[in-house]
């Protein structure tokens, strides 16, 4: 059986890592062999958002980059659609997945229906029911085109239902986690980034700012970046691992704006440091939905830089609070939870059990893709 993963984007290889591992363990044990081929659309291209992840992650090389880089929306989906179906028609797999909710996922979506190929969605079911986030659309989007829907949380599955969309939905748990349990051991084992940067476990706060929603929005901007400033003085320092698009932003937008001494601005950091500096800081802040569910996954407490979030379960379970760009919000919500959970040179609390799967999640999307690979084509 062929299987064309579509990937570009540094979440996607993260979650793409367990469906390999799961792929290499299903080829060991007899049955029919699963022909696995990554397409990496070239989304994300640097080395620190690329290269390092693929090896980090073991990650067998790509079978092609296609190389199409940065772009607006409508120009990025349209080069990645094109090149995407030239090699789809080159090497005609017998399903295609793809990943999450990035113009990779939609490109490599609409391309793989439009030639009637089966095409699964990884992480589907996902709403903010904000649609002025383009992940927004793009999840909407690729649900409704898709052949089969593999729902990370129940909350995921009820969505999903609720859109009519229940016969092509499987629960699965979620992939994420079966990363994170895969890496820990490896994280705490080879990163050096605490001892690189000078940082105690509990020493400080870790934030990332990313999505186009922040960068794109000056006054929104400077209002997260002042945020981070009042966290770094009356709560803990602040590191941040600045995106290329942050940095570009930052750059062009508010060219005169630099950093107090208490917020610490590093270059990315491989998937193995980001691991340690979550499982350590005292307290997350981010935009990014991947790092809101890693905080959880390792026992860390995490405030949310947008409106709302996808992960209701976090909130739920009162490890994460919506605080939006509001600096007075911010500052209360990371102060209030760096003191209900501090953390010394101890092992991060294990996340509480229950709505993201139980670390095999891989091993369900597998056989999912089986099932629809022998499923006959209307």
């Amino acid at each position: 059986m062929k299987l064309v993963s579509i990937v570009g984007a540094r979440p996607q290889f993260v979650k793409a890592a367990p469906v390999v591992r799961a792929v290499e363990r299903h080829n060991l044990g007899g049955g029919e062999t699963i022909d696995h081929r990554i397409v990496h659309t070239g989304q994300h291209y640097d080395d620190a958002m690329s290269g390092l992840f693929f090896a980090e992650l073991e990650l067998p090389a790509a079978a092609v980059d296609l190389g199409i880089g940065s772009a607006s929306h409508a120009e990025q989906t349209g080069r990645m659609m094109a090149a995407i179906e030239e090699e789809l028609e080159r090497h005609p797999p017998d399903v295609v997945l793809v990943y999450g909710d990035t113009n990779s996922t939609l490109a490599g979506a609409l391309a793989a229906v439009k030639l009637n190929l089966p095409t699964a969605h990884l992480e589907a079911g996902l709403r903010s029911f904000d649609r002025r986030m383009p992940e927004e659309i793009n999840r909407v989007a690729v649900d409704h085109c898709c052949d089969l829907l593999l729902a990370p949380t129940p909350t995921a599955l009820h969505n999903l239902h609720r859109e009519g969309l229940e016969e092509s939905s499987v629960l699965t748990g979620d992939v994420m986690l079966d990363a994170v349990l895969a890496a820990s051991e490896r994280a705490a084992a080879r990163s050096k980034v605490l001892g690189h940067l000078g940082l105690a476990p509990g020493g400080y706060a870790l934030a990332t700012l990313h999505r186009a929603q922040t960068t794109d929005d000056c006054q929104r901007l400077t209002r997260l970046l002042a945020a981070l400033e009042s966290v770094a003085t009356n709560v803990a320092p602040v590191v941040l691992p600045l995106h290329p698009r942050t940095a570009k932003a930052i750059g062009q937008r508010l060219p005169d704006w630099s950093p107090g001494p208490a917020l610490r601005l590093t270059p990315p950091v491989g998937y193995l440091d980001m691991l340690t500096l979550i499982g350590n800081a005292l307290v997350v802040l981010t935009d990014s939905g991947g790092v809101q569910k890693e905080a959880f996954f390792l026992g860390r407490p995490c405030v949310t830089l947008r409106p709302e979030t996808e992960w209701l379960e976090t909130v739920a379970a009162e490890m994460n609070v919506v605080a939006d760009d509001r600096q007075a919000a911010i500052l209360e919500a990371a102060g209030a939870l760096a003191a209900r959970f501090p953390i010394g040179d101890r092992a991060p609390a294990p996340p509480p059990d229950g709505p993201f799967g139980d670390g095999a999640a891989a091993r369900r999307v597998v056989a999912s893709v089986l099932r629809l690979a022998d499923r006959p084509r209307r």
